[in-house]
């Protein structure tokens, strides 16, 4: 401020002062909103107290036709429960830390060890991991695991739909297999790789870049399908991607009837215009 003399004062103004209290009062707020937020989002793995990993095989299903395969085919006898995932979004509304075990039929996703063979771990995910949640799924999983001497294994659902291609798709040929692999995974696949410009996306993706990274032999097979739910037809697709583990343990090759319609689910219409 300066005078009728030229002199120029510090002014002192406590509207000043009041106004970056404020300031400060609603950054430490939303400081806190942010660190509750980020602690009810963060994933937690439970291991049962007895289990010591050993793994040198880790098999990821995710989606409901990839999941019910291994139920199916690979989960029938000789597999323990050893831990589970427990986290928090708006689609998987689970308490964020939940030390006990998921029930029956409640979207999760679940750890089993071979009994005879510890070395081979299994994960089924049927829940939804949000994006800001898939780093710290993949990095708390592999921080258990050993990276040398370490194969893996994912099976994925995907809607044919989201499949580009310059052709077209004739019924006979959905549902059908691609796959993707990471530089350090040197055996074949056993389907063809997935074409430019097809991505794929959450938790796969995520275990693939990790593997990527971490120079970790990976493989994705990734299963375009038209039905929504599980089906026999679309389960069988997966066939030729586990039966090459045959080797470390025990598959049901030919699940019987019962087997596949307990784990199948049989698509009814609801309701519509004709009845």
């Amino acid at each position: 401020m300066a005078t009728f003399f030229g002199e120029v004062l510090s002014v002192y103004s406590r509207a000043v002062e009041e106004d970056e209290d404020e300031l400060d009062d609603e950054n430490e707020e939303d400081e806190q909103i942010h660190r509750e937020i980020e602690e009810k989002r963060e994933v937690h793995i439970e291991w049962y107290p007895e289990v010591r990993l050993q793994c040198s095989e880790l098999i990821i299903a995710v989606g409901p036709n990839a999941t019910v395969f291994l139920s199916a085919y690979v989960l029938a006898e000789s597999w323990d429960a050893v831990g589970h995932v427990s986290l928090w979004n708006e689609k998987s509304r689970c308490t964020s830390r939940q030390t006990s075990a998921p029930l029956p039929g409640e979207p999760a996703c679940r750890f089993y060890r071979h009994r005879d063979n510890p070395s081979v771990l299994m994960c089924q995910s049927t829940c939804y991991i949000a994006e800001d949640q898939l780093f710290q799924w993949t990095d708390k999983l592999f921080g258990y695991l050993p990276n040398r001497g370490l194969n893996v294994m994912v099976l994925s659902d995907s809607p044919v739909a989201e499949y580009k291609t310059p052709g077209y798709l004739y019924g006979s040929a959905v549902p059908f297999l691609r796959s993707l692999k990471s530089s350090a995974f040197k055996n074949e696949a056993l389907c063809p790789a997935l074409e430019q410009p097809n991505i794929i996306t959450g938790l796969p993706a995520a275990v693939l870049s990790h593997c990527q990274v971490h120079q970790i032999p990976a493989v994705l097979y990734q299963c375009y399908t038209d039905v929504i739910g599980p089906d026999t037809v679309t389960m069988e697709t997966y066939r030729p991607a586990i039966t090459s583990l045959s080797k470390l343990f025990k598959l049901e090759l030919c699940p019987s009837t019962d087997v596949l319609r307990k784990f199948a689910k049989v698509s009814e219409a609801q309701s519509n215009l004709y009845t």
